[in-house]
Formats: C-alpha cells, sequence, structure tokens
C-alpha cells in the first residue's frame, strides 16, 4: 500500500487541527488550543506536520533548550490511527533533526512515562538507528511533582550524535517507512 504523506513545518492554521489530533492520540496530555498555536508558529522550525491528503495525520512539537542549544527537547509525537505502523513517528523525528535550525543538536531529548511502550520504541528505535546512547532519569516523580494526578515523566536523553549521523539514518529509512 502506498501512502503520500507531507512533512512541513507547522503555520498558525493548524492549531486547531494539531488540538483535535492530539485529542484522537491517547495517552497525550491535551494543550489548549492557544498553546497548539504557539506550538505552531513559534516552535515551526523545530516542530512538524504530516499531511495525508489534506488531513493532519501527524504531528511533533519541539525545541531547542534555551540552556543547551545543542538539544532538541520533544514535547509531543501524535500519530492518528490511520497512519500507525507505517514509520511515520520516525520519519517526522528524522525530518526535524535534519533541518538547518538542528545542525548543531547533538542530543535529543523528551519525557516518556513507564506505560507509554509505543514511545519507548519509537525512541529507542531512533538510538540504534542513530548509534548514540539512550539514558533514562526520572525528571518529574508522580507524587514529588504532580501530587499524584499525573504518572511519572522520566527523561530520556539520546545521543551524542552528528548531523551526518542523522542525514544516514534518514536515507536508510525514508524508503522503508512510507512510499512516497
Amino acid at each position: 500500500m502506498s501512502y503520500t504523506i507531507t512533512l512541513r513545518p507547522p503555520q498558525a492554521e493548524d492549531g486547531v487541527q494539531v488540538y483535535q489530533l492530539i485529542s484522537q492520540c491517547p495517552p497525550l496530555g491535551q494543550n489548549s488550543v492557544y498553546c497548539n498555536l504557539l506550538q505552531c508558529t513559534h516552535f515551526q522550525n523545530t516542530s512538524v506536520a504530516a499531511e495525508l491528503g489534506n488531513t493532519l495525520t501527524g504531528f511533533i512539537s519541539g525545541y531547542l533548550l534555551p540552556s543547551q542549544p545543542n538539544t532538541l527537547f520533544i514535547w509531543q509525537v501524535a500519530v492518528h490511527e490511520r497512519a500507525r505502523g507505517l514509520g511515520l513517528a520516525s520519519r517526522m523525528l528524522l525530518d526535524i533533526l535534519n533541518r538547518p535550525q538542528c545542525r548543531e543538536v547533538t542530543y535529543l531529548e523528551t519525557t516518556i512515562t513507564a506505560s507509554n511502550q509505543g514511545s519507548w520504541a519509537l525512541f529507542r528505535r531512533l538510538a540504534d538507528r542513530l548509534g548514540a546512547a539512550l539514558e533514562s532519569t526520572t525528571l518529574f516523580d508522580q507524587d514529588k511533582h504532580f501530587q499524584g494526578q499525573h504518572d511519572t515523566e522520566t527523561l530520556v536523553r539520546i545521543g551524542p550524535f552528528t548531523a551526518s549521523q542523522v542525514s544516514e539514518t534518514s536515507l536508510l529509512t525514508h524508503g522503508e517507512d512510507i512510499a512516497s
């Protein structure tokens, strides 16, 4: 089966669609539409929108850490159920990492709850493909930081890696993920 999925930087007009997509992708936490609008504008160079036809099918929000500009933090990864299993999330991550704004990025960080096995698999696969180490530590504790209202968020750190490793990984995985 062949899918034509377009990857591009998000735009302000995508904000409501991002909000709707994330609401259809449990266990992702729902942000406000305003937050999604900021993700689509302020962080458009380090975020990606994936379209199948005219429908937003995937979205990743990320940003460069202000105090560590060599570190890309991935905030959320959302893939609609109709596009799961196609490698879209991996392709979106690599799309961001290949952008000029990420040329100096040598580490990628994200947080994942223990129960989110899909995210664990995605980021372990990315670390393996990049030939980079993956380290994990508790960032926000369920009781200490969330007062028992949210599961513990584990900080996952992948790296170091180089721009050439990212580029090589993209070339190797592009064809296997989705026939475009």
